[in-house]
């Protein structure tokens, strides 16, 4: 027997269905990545080529969304991350880390800029952030592990230091607020992470 739900025809669904979804949340970057830090529910529907109705079918509000997209742009990041070896000289694996954050956070700068104007409403954006600030710290503290280890009882404090000079915010703040060039503004980050480092390493 044939039903309305035989499983070919539930699976064209479901995979029509996820097609949809990422080319909502395509438009929906595009639209902040061009410009459209606050793009509304009528020009994601108007870019995705569908209709606002199909829209928020697919989604039920724009927390939904935020999610979605949110979890675009890590895998973005994931598919641009390149591990650096925790064996390399500090001065090496600090350059390193650097010139990658430098290139992650250019990569997520729309998005980064769209989220802060929306994060004070946005319980979904903040969830956002915690994860982006969840994997640079797993990232430091492998990275720079024999350093913190010499860190001692300042080891916490030492972790958030590293990472509130890797965020957005510090990296806004360089380009943004300083009117710092990319190269300019990674050669700060290296100073300020070398330093911090060095300064462990001494103590």
């Amino acid at each position: 027997m044939g039903g309305a739900d035989a499983p070919g025809r539930v699976d064209g669904r479901t995979a029509r269905a996820e097609r949809t979804r990422a080319a909502i949340v395509e438009a929906h970057l595009a639209l902040i990545s061009e410009g459209d830090l606050r793009p509304t529910g009528e020009r994601i529907a108007e870019r995705a080529g569908i209709s606002l109705r199909t829209l928020w079918t697919n989604f039920k509000d724009m927390e939904t969304l935020f999610e979605a997209s949110g979890a675009e742009v890590l895998r973005q990041q994931d598919a641009a991350y390149r591990p650096i070896s925790p064996t390399l000289p500090l001065a090496k694996r600090v350059d390193a880390y650097c010139r990658q954050r430098a290139r992650l956070l250019q990569l997520v700068a729309p998005s980064a800029r769209a989220a802060q104007m929306r994060e004070p409403v946005s319980a979904q954006l903040h969830r956002n952030r915690l994860k982006h600030i969840d994997r640079v710290r797993d990232e430091v503290e492998q990275l720079f592990a024999a350093e913190l280890a010499q860190a001692g009882p300042g080891r916490e404090q030492l972790v958030h230091a590293l990472v509130a000079v890797s965020m957005w915010p510090a990296w806004s703040m360089l380009r943004d607020g300083l009117g710092l060039g990319v190269d300019q503004a990674r050669a700060v980050m290296a100073r300020t992470v070398g330093a911090l480092l060095t300064d462990a390493s001494d103590h």
